[in-house]
């Protein structure tokens, strides 16, 4: 149940910040990540990352990666920004999309559909197999709410079906997104470290990986010598990805998930290695791979 971001929680039920409104694909990673919570909804990203630097959260859960889509990029600006929160879990959540609307309303009545470009673009075979107006929301569950809060006859939103009993809504198609395979990869960020039991074992329980974040040398040469830290010791950089640095114009960082631990002599290697080639080296996370849905 979401509440609003104020008190603290207890241990055994911690306060988790997830962006947009109940039923959203966030509270989902929630639910997924954690035994028990007290989900908090708040409106940006930012404002999850703000709430869990500043005490007023245990923890949050952000979207970082999405199967259809790649990386949500402003969760890594996000992650380089609040140097002081970490990465402790990670879950994947599939991405299974309805059509909700007003009771009582019929396909053929629907003008308008409203969703987040992200969920647009996932339905949009289905999408197109009707000549409707499609509108970006900035949420899929806050569409949904717009819709039930206004009223609004002629209007649909593309949401989680477990959002229409929330909002008092009609699910007017299921399945809607093309293919089954599409998932998101969620974050649970804490500035503290949190007890294991707190969370769904399978949260837990998948083999080791770091994400990090490095700055090279502006000489020929500097990214392909860190990267070689990694390959001569044979291990695999399951993603890699660079984002300007914001502090010198036209310079960037690089982003990697390393399938190893640091407590792990290769691994610790490597990243001694990498601390002597490059310029800036932040571990932003050590957790357990989350494990298919």
């Amino acid at each position: 149940m979401a509440s609003s971001p104020t008190g603290s929680s207890n241990s055994a039920s911690p306060r988790v910040a997830f962006q947009g409104e109940p039923g959203a694909f966030s509270e989902e990673g929630v639910l997924s990540a954690f035994a028990e919570s007290q989900a908090v909804a708040l409106p940006t990203w930012r404002a999850v990352f703000e709430a869990v630097n500043d005490g007023t959260v245990d923890a949050g859960v952000v979207p970082i990666e999405r199967s259809a889509g790649g990386s949500v990029r402003e969760i890594y600006d996000l992650l380089f920004k609040f140097d002081e929160l970490r990465i402790v879990a990670e879950v994947t959540v599939p991405v299974r999309l309805a059509l909700l609307a007003m009771p009582g309303q019929t396909l053929d009545q629907i003008e308008r559909v409203y969703s987040i470009a992200q969920a647009l673009d996932q339905a949009d075979e289905f999408l197109r197999s009707r000549p409707w107006s499609v509108l970006t929301s900035y949420n899929t569950a806050g569409a949904a709410k717009s819709i039930a809060d206004k009223g609004e006859m002629g209007a649909a939103a593309v949401a989680s079906a477990r959002v229409a009993p929330l909002y008092g809504l009609d699910v007017l198609a299921n399945d809607i997104q093309t293919g089954a395979a599409n998932r998101t990869r969620f974050a649970v960020l804490t500035r503290e470290p949190l007890a294991d039991e707190l969370f769904v074992p399978s949260a837990i329980a998948g083999p080791m990986k770091t994400t990090l974040v490095w700055a090279v040398r502006n000489v020929p040469g500097s990214l392909y010598r860190c990267l070689g830290c990694f390959a001569e010791r044979k291990i695999n950089l399951s993603r890699l990805e660079s984002r300007p640095s914001r502090g010198v114009r036209w310079e960037y960082v690089f982003w990697a998930d390393m399938d190893s631990d640091p407590d792990v002599p290769d691994c610790a290697a490597a990243l001694a290695s990498l601390l002597r080639e490059a310029v800036m080296v932040r571990v932003a996370g050590v957790y357990h791979r989350a494990a298919e849905q």
